[in-house]
């Protein structure tokens, strides 16, 4: 025979439970006059065939078919007098869950601007708040299937973790810098995860990023490429990324036999002083410099007989105007004038014609 529940209720706890199913497996029997108890902080939804129908707030009340009207659509002719019919209800909490707790399961790879990859993980704490009962419980207990705590938060967890790595990507920022950006990280984590927590009747107040680090290996990157820092040459760090090798494995070998260790040692001094010798390279005393070539002589094309000659240099042209076939009037042009123009006109070639004797009477 069916256990009718005259009293449904569900009292809290203080277990942090985000939903509470009446009764926990399979449907209950209900019928009409049973009393629904609804305490401060909780929302009640009927739900049967996948559904989520009747909602109630806090109060106490009597099931009738007038506000269930969601259950007796669905149901219809099962209701006459007494009869039981078959359901679940859900109590929601719709106070704001506080210190919920996010964190990467295992170490994300993320695009590091500097590092080319990184993998990091994080942690830290969000607070939710369910708005809307009956889309809660249509989209997680409906389409997802979940209503045990730890299912729930699981399924936000997600939401928050996919929003994270997609604004890490957009922030283009090197896991070396991202101390200094969590407060703006969480920001937009919670700006881009807010539509898909509305989605499902929840609202996400708050989210914080308490850490997120680098893990051992990734550290170790971070220390290689510091330490190269002030010589800042991919190649010298490539070398250093080498010798550190050698020197690690010359450490191994040396436990197991000396001869080999040494080996190993004068290796690995051949290596660091080829690195170090290239590194100080660039400090060396620089050979003297070479004077500068000694400055060409301008040499100017000259109009005679209205054939253009030369080039000529300075003595030339000086040989020209005691013959007379240079004189003030005469055209001229040398690289970097624009047009031909009158000795006379050129700066250049004015000691030319202060040094020449005057016509003869």
């Amino acid at each position: 025979m069916a256990r009718v529940l005259d009293i449904i209720e569900a009292i809290d706890e203080g277990k942090g439970d985000i939903v509470r199913r009446i009764p926990e497996r399979g449907s209950g029997d209900f019928r009409i006059g049973s009393q629904l108890i609804v305490r401060e902080s909780q929302a009640a939804v009927f739900f049967r065939d996948g559904k989520a129908l009747d909602t109630f707030g806090p109060g106490r009340h009597t099931i009738t078919t007038a506000n269930i009207p969601g259950l007796v659509g669905l149901v219809g002719k099962v209701f006459s007098g007494q009869t039981p019919f078959k359901a679940e209800v859900y109590f929601v909490t719709t106070r704001e869950l506080t210190d919920m707790k996010w964190g990467t399961p295992q170490p994300i790879t993320i695009p590091d601007p500097i590092l080319g990859m990184a993998r990091v993980t994080g942690f830290g704490t969000y607070a939710i708040q369910v708005t809307d009962p009956q889309l809660f419980v249509a989209k997680i207990v409906g389409t997802q299937n979940l209503y045990s705590t730890r299912d729930i938060q699981a399924f936000f967890r997600s939401i928050i973790l996919s929003k994270m790595m997609d604004l890490i990507g957009e922030m283009g920022k090197s896991i070396i810098q991202m101390a200094a950006f969590v407060e703006e990280l969480g920001a937009g984590v919670r700006a881009k995860a807010q539509e898909e927590f509305a989605s499902r009747g929840v609202t996400l107040n708050s989210f914080y990023v308490e850490s997120i680090s680098p893990t051992e290996e990734t550290a170790k990157a971070i220390d290689a490429r510091a330490s190269m820092g002030a010589i800042g040459d991919m190649g010298a760090y490539m070398q250093y990324q080498g010798a550190q090798a050698m020197r690690e494995a010359a450490q191994n070998q040396g436990a197991a036999g000396s001869g080999i260790g040494l080996g190993a040692g004068v290796g690995l001094g051949a290596a660091m002083g080829q690195m170090l010798g290239q590194a100080a390279a660039p400090q060396q005393a620089a050979p003297a410099a070479a004077p500068p070539p000694i400055p060409q002589a301008a040499a100017f094309y000259v109009a005679i007989g209205g054939q253009q000659q030369g080039p000529f240099d300075m003595a030339t042209l000086q040989k020209h105007v005691q013959s007379g076939q240079l004189t003030r009037d005469t055209l001229v042009w040398k690289a970097g004038m624009a047009n031909w123009a009158k000795a006379s006109e050129v700066s250049d070639l004015n000691s030319l014609f202060g040094a020449a004797p005057p016509p003869l009477p």
